[in-house]
């Protein structure tokens, strides 16, 4: 059989063409294990609560020995995880981590500690923590303890990966997504409010992982009212429940909702001290959340996501329609921006778009989404970005 290479731009691949195969070989670095280790960090996404993804990968004498992640809060971190695994390899091994080990006692030890102890003799960090109380502590405990660290290996896929965490730990305010649909003439609905369905199945597939993932869905009142939806995930496969969070300044909302005849106890409400005080008793009463923010007619968006940080709640998917999303986009309330293009026009004046707000006077000064990426999904266009607007920017060079 003829064997064929094949350049590649990568420099650190290899390729080979083996009977209609092209076959990278990938060289064995020190980017080769913290993939590895972040990859195992992505797999846990949405399942560690306020916590970050952290994955940690043991190598000794060119073998992995250990591998572990952190699974959930309050449980071993990372490294605890694949020590267990390396048992007595992990002396004179190297740990790849994907977060800087933590140096203080929080609801469990300091990772630190843990790989002096297990005799590591090197570590590779993907990113430093910004947590305050972490921050550059933990390389200095461990090159104190004498251990060779390097850190700064593959740091933006780590910052990526955690950007959830980051902003919660610095801000305690939850991390907010938004993710929608629209046609092509930026409609979420035709002029009759029909809306099912814009994007096709592998695009509402990805929806349903993004709530997997997510601590909260975010929807107005008029959402429940229109579609009367269950905000939950639905997968082939187990998945978590993303706490449904609505908007509805009035309490306008039937108890008789399909969300809340599915998850009462964990659905949390934001309302105003405008609401029927015997509709707020009578929904309490089912077990349902009830956060009052602001006087007025409409909800003050602000401190929604303060009092939602305090319930810890550190991501939000929202899944708003025209109106919540004009207004958390115009108070710079969203951090990042997930439309799915469908390839449809539908036209109408009267058409609810995709952002409803009061409007930008100067080309110069409109709302840029920064980092954008544009990907096919089935039939549809995924474009992903970060507005320019936003109020939290997480500084990359930690």
């Amino acid at each position: 059989m003829a064997l064929s290479f094949i350049y590649t731009t990568k420099p650190q691949l290899a390729c080979i063409f083996n009977g209609g195969f092209i076959v990278y070989i990938e060289n064995i670095n020190d980017e080769f294990y913290m993939k590895l280790a972040l990859d195992l960090a992505s797999k846990t996404k949405g399942q560690t609560s306020i916590n970050p993804n952290v994955g940690c990968v043991i190598v000794k004498d060119g073998r992995i020995v250990g591998m572990g992640a952190h699974l959930k809060r309050g449980e071993g971190h990372a490294e605890v995880n694949a020590c267990k695994m390396a048992g007595d390899e992990a002396v004179g091994a190297t740990a790849y981590v994907t977060l800087e080990p933590c140096s203080h006692f929080g609801k469990t030890p300091p990772c630190c500690d843990l790989l002096i102890e297990k005799g590591i003799k090197r570590v590779v960090i993907a990113a430093l923590d910004p947590n305050p109380q972490v921050a550059g502590k933990g390389v200095k405990r461990l090159k104190e303890a004498g251990l060779d660290v390097i850190t700064h290996v593959l740091s933006d896929e780590s910052h990526a990966l955690n950007e959830a965490f980051n902003k919660y730990i610095l801000t305690k305010l939850p991390f907010v997504t938004m993710k929608t649909a629209s046609t092509l003439d930026g409609k979420v609905a035709t002029k009759t409010g029909s809306s099912q369905w814009i994007s096709g199945p592998e695009a509402r597939q990805e929806v349903h992982t993004m709530r997997h993932q997510h601590m909260g869905i975010m929807v107005g009142s008029g959402t429940i009212i229109k579609d009367n939806p269950s905000l939950s995930t639905r997968l082939e496969v187990d998945a978590l429940q993303p706490r449904p969070i609505i908007i509805d300044s009035k309490l306008s909302i039937s108890p008789n909702a399909k969300v809340l005849q599915l998850s009462a106890k964990q659905t949390i409400i934001v309302t105003t001290e405008q609401a029927d005080a015997a509709k707020l008793k009578q929904l309490q009463q089912l077990g349902v959340t009830i956060l009052v923010c602001g006087q007025a007619d409409k909800v003050d968006l602000q401190l929604a996501m303060q009092r939602l940080g305090e319930l810890e709640i550190s991501s939000i998917l929202l899944e708003g329609g025209g109106t919540l999303n004009g207004a958390m986009l115009e108070l710079g309330l969203i951090d990042k921006v997930i439309i799915y293009y469908g390839m449809k026009i539908v036209g109408g004046h009267q058409s609810p778009s995709l952002f409803q707000f009061s409007g930008i006077s100067s080309m110069n000064e409109a709302i840029t989404l920064e980092q954008a990426s544009v990907n096919v999904v089935g039939q549809d266009a995924r474009i992903t970005g970060y507005p320019s607007n936003r109020k939290f920017k997480f500084n990359s060079l930690l």
